[in-house]
């Protein structure tokens, strides 16, 4: 990367390419102190907080150190590609953690008359899914990030490095095409 270029570069990217080019220490601990309280902040607004979010962020940055090799600040700020790893990792957790079944709920029986809209609603789900499925890869990332993590506009479009402006248009294309592939459920 020529100087020019290394001028309009963040102070976390800077840090991050110091890292990944001279295995520096001290810019690693600047963008341990940087982020660290970003990562918990984002963890906790999805759930995730106290030790559970401390062993997420600690697994996070000691992804940084040794992957840093595979950072390009052409493809994506340092922020960016932190963030990407951290909603990784968090995903990565919340797949292994088992969700247990309130106790009430675990032994008792639904009613009869109940089968018909479970019966409804799980062809319904399966007809999402298949919609989905039908979304290009890269409108049904947005979508999931959007709607199943949670996730603003911006803070999508900063883990994925796109613009906001592409980030909004792929979630409006994917929600007509979505709107259109179960046009028939809303008029039931």
């Amino acid at each position: 990367m020529d100087k020019r270029a290394e001028e309009h570069l963040s102070e976390p990217t800077a840090w991050l390419l110091a890292v990944r080019d001279r295995r520096d220490r001290e810019a690693f601990i600047r963008l341990f102190d940087h982020f660290t309280p970003r990562l918990r902040a984002m963890l906790a607004r999805s759930g995730q907080t106290g030790d559970a979010a401390g062993d997420i962020i600690q697994d996070v940055m000691l992804k940084v150190w040794h992957r840093s090799s595979q950072f390009d600040p052409g493809r994506a700020s340092a922020s960016a590609w932190i963030y990407r790893i951290a909603r990784n990792r968090q995903i990565d957790v919340i797949r292994k953690t088992a969700r247990p079944v309130p106790e009430e709920l675990a032994h008792e029986d639904a009613p009869q008359s109940d089968a018909a809209a479970a019966l409804a609603l799980d062809q319904e789900a399966r007809r999402l899914k298949t919609a989905l499925e039908s979304l290009s890869r890269d409108q049904r990332i947005v979508i999931e990030q959007a709607y199943l993590g949670e996730l603003t506009h911006q803070e999508i479009s900063e883990i994925t490095g796109l613009p906001l402006g592409t980030v909004k248009s792929r979630i409006r294309l994917a929600l007509e095409r979505l709107r259109h592939e179960l046009r028939d459920l809303r008029n039931r």
